[in-house]
């Protein structure tokens, strides 16, 4: 066997580790699956005769590729494009190129959609760092090189990332279980269009207010009343896919996270296990304020 072959067949031994790193590190499998492409052509043109552990080599390679692919993605920030058509609420919103919705849910229910959406709110080398370091247990010392930190800084970009994921919530655990579990119901009725089931979980009296509506002039758009509100969320069933709870500024609730970008999210306001308000935040500005993190299992 040439060297040529056997570094092929040494990579593909590494292609599914490798673009687990470079999923989490970029929360798309089209963008991930670029990363590794690139990741094989620099071991094609690489002397790799004094590498001792080549395994270690590719992962450093692929965070590289992906670190300089966060940093451009950074500097020219892209914003989702509305499908024309929906008339059922904000639309979901693939990415540029080729698009498999079905892959890219599965995959983001592997690692977790609120996980990805908080990633994305990282600087590159702390999403990095925490990625690495958390997921793949590489040490700081080998992570430090490729941000050009010392150990101890990307150890604390880590940290300061770790704190972002868990988020805090003021409210008592006992509520928090409450309403996360009347948030999950609201969910799953939704996704089943179940109209009787959604009548259930709302306030005689629930509010939902959406800050922009579907179609080529987005608007405000508010409901009023549980008939209209459950009409609503029923016939808004085909949004479910990459829908999932969340912390959502320290209460449950829910992001949409087409490509795991946040496209928006539902705030609720739960009186005695009943929802009496719904806020969907879909404004690019108000959601770069929102703050979510991951709901702990």
């Amino acid at each position: 066997m040439d060297e040529s072959q056997w570094l092929l067949e040494r990579f593909e031994e590494d292609r599914t580790r490798l673009r687990a790193v470079a999923y989490r590190m970029l929360g798309s499998a089209s963008e991930a699956d670029d990363a590794v492409q690139e990741t094989w052509l620099r071991l094609s043109r690489a002397d790799t005769g004094e590498v001792g552990n080549l395994g270690g080599w590719l992962t450093t390679v692929v965070a590289r590729v992906c670190l300089n692919m966060l940093r451009t993605r950074a500097s020219r920030r892209e914003e989702p494009l509305d499908v024309p058509g929906r008339q059922d609420g904000p639309p979901v919103a693939p990415r540029e190129g080729e698009y498999d919705p079905e892959e890219e849910a599965v995959l983001a229910d592997s690692v977790g959609l609120a996980l990805l959406v908080v990633l994305d709110t990282l600087a590159p080398a702390e999403r990095l760092a925490f990625v690495l370091h958390d997921m793949f247990a590489v040490p700081f010392g080998e992570i430090a090189p490729m941000i050009e930190r010392s150990p101890a800084a990307a150890r604390q970009l880590a940290s300061r990332a770790r704190r972002r994921v868990k988020g805090a919530s003021p409210v008592p655990e006992a509520d928090l279980a409450r309403r996360r579990h009347v948030v999950e119901a609201f969910l799953a009725a939704s996704r089943r269009g179940n109209f009787e089931a959604l009548l259930a979980l709302l306030d005689s009296g629930v509010i939902l207010r959406a800050d922009r509506s579907a179609g080529p002039t987005p608007v405000p758009l508010t409901l009023h009343g549980a008939q209209r509100v459950a009409k609503g969320a029923s016939v808004a069933a085909g949004r479910g896919r990459f829908t999932r709870p969340a912390l959502v500024n320290g209460s449950p609730g829910l992001v949409m996270a087409p490509g795991g970008r946040l496209f928006l999210v539902l705030a609720f306001t739960i009186v005695d296990d009943r929802i009496t308000g719904i806020d969907i935040i879909a404004d690019a500005d108000r959601l770069g304020r929102v703050e979510v993190a991951v709901l702990d299992a």
